[in-house]
């Protein structure tokens, strides 16, 4: 969960906030704060997008 999703005033998970930041007994140490949640879930895992330029643009002459 991000720290925004966590600090929210509306929860609706089954399982408390304190357990949504710290997982694990090691994450009370060493917490990495994504900056933003997944795209589409599980639907954005498995369908990759990229907004790169094609390749063929960084090509030198």
């Amino acid at each position: 969960h991000t720290a925004r999703q966590v600090a929210s005033d509306k929860w609706d998970r089954p399982y408390s906030r304190e357990q949504a930041a710290f997982p694990a007994p090691w994450t009370r140490e060493h917490k990495f704060w994504p900056a933003v949640a997944r795209i589409d879930n599980v639907y954005g895992d498995r369908h990759l997008f990229c907004s790169c330029p094609p390749v063929e643009e960084f090509e030198e002459e």
